[in-house]
């Protein structure tokens, strides 16, 4: 019996330390496929996204990336599967700056994301344009301000739901200008673009990528994109922070990957994603998006994500909205 125990102890023993050498050859990473969760629904943005880099990923690290959609809960679902998964490199996570205004949004993400996940790199930045439909009376950004200010028309602004960024960018547009536009969530961004174009909503902050269509045949028009500065798909469409300086809501995305997960693999996988995000076909497709391509260090993506953060719960606090 006694024999019996020890040779089930050295067992035990043995395979935790070939477990531990596995996760602690970090140099020899990747020797399998890495697989990258999108948490959202496989042929939206993101999940464009991810499958144009994991497609690019590959050559570099030498093992095939596969794009795996764990959709739900704006992001939560899937956030918290790579959160518990094996920190050795093998499961990375594509996520969004939902990421960041969830931990205000949500009581209980089921992950703690300063804690539970480590930033890996930023892949982009996406701006959300401010659209009307056509038949709209304001024909300019500083038009549009106005009749918001005078709150004599009524407006109504449609989103993709409570606390996601184009129902964000409408509360900071109200607090700026003092407006009382009224918020009408929807489930999903396409529904409230399909409102606008039936003039049942008169405004929707949209993530450009998803309303370039619309854009490019005229049937809604842009009167202004949240950035800082203008995009370059849109060059003479002004940025709201022209004529309201300070105004900024930027949507981002970026990889992320299990709390303590080696360094070097960090480090790694940062510097893969970085080249991507520098080859010149990635660049164009980026560009042709409205977005603009990032891949940024570790370091600076973490300083990203600790400042979205407070910044996310102060609109979240000054919009009421809550979900359980």
């Amino acid at each position: 019996m006694i024999t019996k125990k020890i040779s089930q102890l050295v067992l035990t023993t043995s395979m935790v330390a070939l477990s531990t050498f596995a996760i602690a050859q970090p140099n020899q990473w990747p020797t399998r496929p890495v697989t990258m969760v999108v948490p959202f629904a496989a042929g939206g943005s993101t999940d464009i996204t991810a499958r144009m880099l994991a497609e690019k990923l590959g050559p570099i690290l030498g093992q095939n990336v596969v794009v795996e959609n764990k959709p739900g809960a704006a992001g939560n679902i899937g956030a918290a599967f790579v959160a518990r998964a094996q920190p050795d490199g093998y499961t990375i996570l594509l996520h969004t700056s939902t990421l960041t205004a969830n931990v205000s949004l949500y009581k209980n993400m089921g992950l703690n994301v300063q804690k539970d996940l480590v930033p890996v790199s930023q892949v982009a930045l996406i701006p959300n344009v401010l659209m009307v439909n056509s038949n709209f009376q304001a024909k300019t950004l500083a038009e549009f301000v106005e009749i918001v200010k005078q709150k004599k028309v009524p407006i109504n602004y449609g989103s993709s739901g409570s606390g996601a960024s184009n129902h964000l960018a409408g509360v900071l547009f109200n607090n700026m200008v003092g407006g009382e536009m009224v918020h009408i969530p929807y489930k999903g961004g396409s529904l409230a673009n399909n409102d606008l174009l039936a003039g049942q909503v008169q405004v929707v902050f949209s993530p450009m990528v998803e309303v370039l269509g619309y854009l490019d045949s005229g049937k809604l028009r842009p009167l202004a994109v949240t950035t800082k500065t203008r995009s370059s798909r849109i060059p003479n469409t002004p940025a709201i922070a022209e004529i309201l300086p300070g105004y900024e809501i930027v949507l981002w995305n970026g990889v992320f990957a299990p709390a303590a997960t080696p360094p070097a693999i960090v480090n790694k996988l940062s510097g893969a994603i970085q080249t991507v995000m520098k080859d010149p076909s990635v660049l164009k497709r980026i560009t042709q998006q409205g977005s603009t391509s990032i891949g940024s260090s570790p370091a600076d993506f973490k300083k990203v994500v600790d400042a979205e953060i407070p910044k996310w719960a102060n609109l979240i606090k000054m919009s009421g909205a809550k979900v359980d």
